[in-house]
């Protein structure tokens, strides 16, 4: 399975950007999907995430302006930022969570976790 960002760019504050992420490869289904960020000298933190029937949850600081979701296009999703701050500005990763099958009939299952290569959002003030 490999996962694949993009749409990370430079912005003014007060500006939009959207952050997509698509999952390729032996996919049974996807459980949970996920975008983190970690700015520079700071912890990796959860920003959304999404759920297999489509619920949702924000950070506090995401709440309001960011807004997640499932993309057409199967195993995609999206990270729809807007009013950015200065203090976005973070290396965005989605982060997955897979089922995939272990055995030839699919009948059994686990489930794994991958992380994309990152995407660099940068907000200037």
């Amino acid at each position: 399975v490999q996962l694949q960002a993009s749409g990370g760019g430079l912005v003014q504050s007060g500006g939009s950007l959207r952050l997509s992420c698509a999952a390729s490869g032996s996919i049974f289904s996807i459980t949970a999907m996920h975008w983190y960020r970690q700015a520079p000298g700071k912890q990796r933190e959860l920003v959304a995430t999404i759920t297999s029937d489509n619920t949702t949850n924000y950070a506090d600081s995401a709440k309001g302006r960011f807004a997640i979701s499932r993309g057409t296009v199967e195993n995609t999703m999206y990270l729809q930022m807007n009013s950015l701050r200065p203090e976005d500005t973070a290396v965005y990763y989605c982060h997955v969570e897979i089922r995939e099958c272990i055995s030839r009939d699919c009948i059994a299952r686990m489930t794994n976790f991958y992380w994309g290569q990152g995407t660099q959002v940068t907000v200037s003030s």
